[in-house]
């Protein structure tokens, strides 16, 4: 609760809050991050392939099969809710304290949260297409078509959405206080962009440490749902 009240604290003194979030976000709503202690890049062998190389362009191209099975195995959020700290942060982003939520999550569980200004660096599980005639749908089809349908997501060997990312730096640009949530901060180029930050607060909620912390006002080693549960509910009642 310590935490939360020092948290409470900066965000009740700051006038344009950003949130910028990973895999650690989530994972109190079931989903597994990557680089945890039982995270997806944990399990080195999925049908003789270690999951960064599923996850690449070149992948996904020559063995479509085998990518989408891993991704409906391992990946599926299509019955994933939104958790408290979620919920937390759409709460603060109605009080117009949160002004941008910046994430690299593709399980748009922070729009089902409520949030409204989502930036999506890596893209969305929730946006499939077809690559032949466009058809589009929040899940993953097979096409009448016949043609090969991938999500909108950012793989190893893509370049980011250069207006998404655009985006992301102007809101870290204009922030006075970051909240980094549940990232080790080790994915490029994303993690670069909090070099942008020129800002008086920079948090870091994260249950291991990250390369940042060394410049950070406030780190929290604790679940990012919880803390922002207890952050919001001292901002409510004061």
């Amino acid at each position: 609760m310590e935490n939360a009240k020092k948290l409470a604290e900066i965000i009740k003194n700051s006038s344009y809050v950003v949130a910028f979030t990973g895999a650690g976000a989530s994972t109190d709503s079931g989903i597994k991050d990557f680089r945890g202690k039982n995270g997806l890049y944990k399990e080195k062998n999925y049908m003789g392939y270690e999951p960064e190389e599923i996850l690449s362009i070149d992948f996904f191209l020559s063995h479509t099969d085998i990518f989408n099975k891993y991704i409906e195995e391992k990946m599926m959020i299509n019955d994933i809710k939104p958790n408290p700290g979620h919920k937390a942060l759409a709460e603060l982003e109605k009080m117009g304290k949160v002004k941008a939520v910046i994430t690299q999550n593709i399980d748009n569980l922070h729009q089902e949260g409520g949030s409204k200004k989502v930036l999506e660096l890596h893209g969305t599980l929730k946006d499939w297409y077809c690559l032949k005639c466009g058809k589009r749908a929040n899940r993953r089809f097979d096409c009448e078509c016949g043609g090969v349908v991938r999500p909108r997501v950012t793989l190893y060997g893509e370049m980011l959405d250069e207006k998404v990312t655009d985006a992301a730096i102007s809101e870290i640009k204009k922030a006075d206080t970051l909240i980094i949530i549940g990232t080790s901060l080790t994915v490029y180029p994303a993690a670069y962009y909090i070099n942008y930050f020129r800002g008086k607060n920079l948090v870091i909620i994260n249950e291991t440490p990250t390369s940042q912390d060394h410049i950070a006002t406030l780190v929290i080693r604790d679940n990012f749902s919880k803390v922002f549960s207890e952050t919001l509910e001292i901002l409510k009642n004061n």
